[in-house]
């Protein structure tokens, strides 16, 4: 009887140790399959989500509270209307969410062959795309202080507050500006080449 029981005994351990060993099993397969989606996925450039989501995003923050003078003296400008307030948080938003993408790992710099257009001072796409796989947690410290931007844009639109809107724009700029010198143009000393995206102070 002890001896059935014995048996009995280990064949229940041996079939908990194969269930377990099956599922760790599967595990291991579902992390490997998701690792080799990831992989062979198909994704945009940095240079293209900047070209056609975060810039003209920015853009449309930056250029939405400011100064200007004319030949009829200087005027404040800001979002007049909801719909004007409306399409300054869509940007916000779109910034946020285009942070989100490039947080997104294994995106080249910028298309084959693209060339830098400042050569001397600005790195060579490859040279760009390895700097940022070796510090990879810079980056994303830079990605993540855009999102906050970003979110912090959204409350200050939400609130028609133009004054915090226009410091929150000087800080957006510091970040797009420190992520460009570490990653574009390391070698730089400030003051740095700084890209078309202008807050709209005049």
């Amino acid at each position: 009887m002890k001896k059935l029981i014995a048996t009995a005994l280990s064949l229940i351990a041996l079939a908990l140790v194969t269930s377990a060993s099956l599922a760790v099993a599967q595990q291991r397969a579902k992390a490997n399959a998701a690792a080799e989606a990831v992989q062979g996925r198909k994704l945009t450039t940095i240079k293209d989500l900047m070209d056609s989501i975060v810039d003209p995003s920015a853009d449309v923050v930056w250029g939405a509270v400011g100064t200007v003078m004319d030949q009829d003296g200087v005027h404040d400008t800001f979002p007049k209307t909801a719909e004007e307030w409306l399409n300054v948080r869509r940007a916000a938003i779109r910034i946020i969410e285009g942070s989100n993408l490039l947080l997104m790992p294994g995106r080249e710099a910028a298309p084959p062959g693209t060339k830098s257009e400042t050569p001397g001072v600005e790195l060579e796409p490859p040279e760009i795309t390895a700097l940022i796989k070796k510090n990879r947690r810079n980056f994303d410290a830079f990605a993540r202080a855009l999102q906050a931007v970003g979110f912090e844009a959204v409350r200050a639109i939400d609130a028609q507050d133009t004054a915090a809107l226009l410091e929150i724009g000087g800080r957006m700029q510091d970040v797009c500006e420190g992520c460009h010198q570490a990653f574009w143009y390391p070698g730089a000393k400030p003051p740095y080449p700084i890209r078309d995206q202008q807050p709209n102070r005049k």
